[in-house]
């Protein structure tokens, strides 16, 4: 299999996101299938390659032992897909809505089944595989060692994603209730224990995607909520509808009206094992996200996309997808076509 390596913008500082830290995740958990990189591409960083050097130095690779590329920063990949011209690269797809179309050939290995079927549409002729984001080990060993009845916090609230509707009409009324409400804003050293310390959390990113134009690539919060045991309320805007399932893996927020929510939640906080999800389905689905059952995966996708790119190295030609406006046109132009033979004497 060819050496991997994982494009960021750079690991510290301002691209220091939750999908910085998924990435190097990834990166982290495929280096037990073979030499994994990370190269930085617009911050240079002690101790790890930068990409304009890399292509200087190195020549256009010709054999299967080349590096496999992994571009994955969204509004960047086009202008890394055009730096990469003529090397195997594969595009790690979260979010999707950016607006590009992906060259001939390029592998998408895609985080969840929303951001799949969007490049199944845009992209149909191009290999596809689903890579969900694997929940690390400390969340699944902490969630099993805390009870709900150790929890200090009611309700817990991440700002950053969340609504104005939460942030600004629910969070006080929960309050008003007498509820133990904690709004969580900046860096936590210990997001697990945070999270193990609550009975329910919020977590409503719909209008926060919606103001961007583009959608929730995986939403890891309620599937980590959910590992550290939580009751969880949420959107099911985009990939969140992947792993929730209302009313039996969380709940809908913003479900109607805000008493309707008022009463939910206050419920769920008084009682959480009442409102807890489908033990069965939560099992499979926690297994599913499980870094042995993603490892797997990831070897079984990436043995495919080795073998697609040792065909193109080979000369063999990338299948093309007609143009979306060539398709749209044909079917435009069918009826004209139909009604001239039928008028021809």
């Amino acid at each position: 299999m060819r050496p991997l390596r994982f494009l960021v913008p750079g690991t510290t500082g301002r691209f220091r996101c939750g999908g910085l830290l998924v990435e190097l995740q990834t990166a982290r958990m495929l280096s037990a299938l073979g030499p994994v990189e990370v190269v930085t591409y617009r911050q240079r960083e002690d101790g790890r390659p930068f990409l304009a050097d890399l292509l200087r130095e190195e020549s256009l690779p010709g054999g299967a032992g080349a590096a496999l590329w992994i571009v994955s920063w969204g509004f960047d990949v086009p202008w890394l897909l055009r730096q990469l011209k003529g090397r195997a690269c594969a595009y790690h797809a979260h979010s999707s809505g950016y607006g590009f179309s992906l060259p001939a050939g390029v592998p998408v290995l895609a985080v969840s089944r929303n951001t799949l079927g969007y490049w199944g549409d845009r992209a149909p002729r191009n290999p596809l595989w689903l890579v969900p984001n694997a929940l690390s080990p400390e969340w699944l060993e902490r969630g099993q060692r805390t009870g709900a009845g150790e929890r200090s916090i009611d309700v817990l609230v991440q700002r950053r994603k969340n609504s104005a509707y939460v942030l600004k009409q629910l969070v006080p009324a929960l309050q008003a209730r007498g509820l133990r409400v904690e709004v969580q804003s900046g860096w936590v050293d210990d997001l697990v224990d945070l999270f193990n310390s609550a009975k329910v959390v919020l977590y409503d990113s719909a209008d926060y995607w919606r103001g961007r134009g583009v959608t929730e690539g995986f939403g890891l919060p309620p599937l980590e909520a959910l590992a550290c045991g939580c009751v969880v309320f949420s959107s099911f805007n985009h990939a969140l509808a992947d792993t929730l399932d209302p009313g039996r893996i969380g709940h809908q927020l913003g479900s109607g009206s805000l008493p309707a929510d008022l009463e939910a939640i206050s419920a769920a906080a008084r009682d959480p094992a009442a409102w807890r999800p489908d033990q069965a389905a939560l099992t499979a689905l926690l297994a599913s996200a499980s870094e042995a059952d993603l490892l797997t995966r990831w070897r079984q996708a990436l043995e495919v996309v080795n073998q697609h790119w040792d065909r193109i190295v080979a000369g063999e030609p990338a299948l093309k997808a007609p143009p979306r406006w060539w398709l749209q046109l044909k079917t435009k132009l069918r009826p004209i076509g139909s009604l001239a033979g039928r008028l021809r004497p």
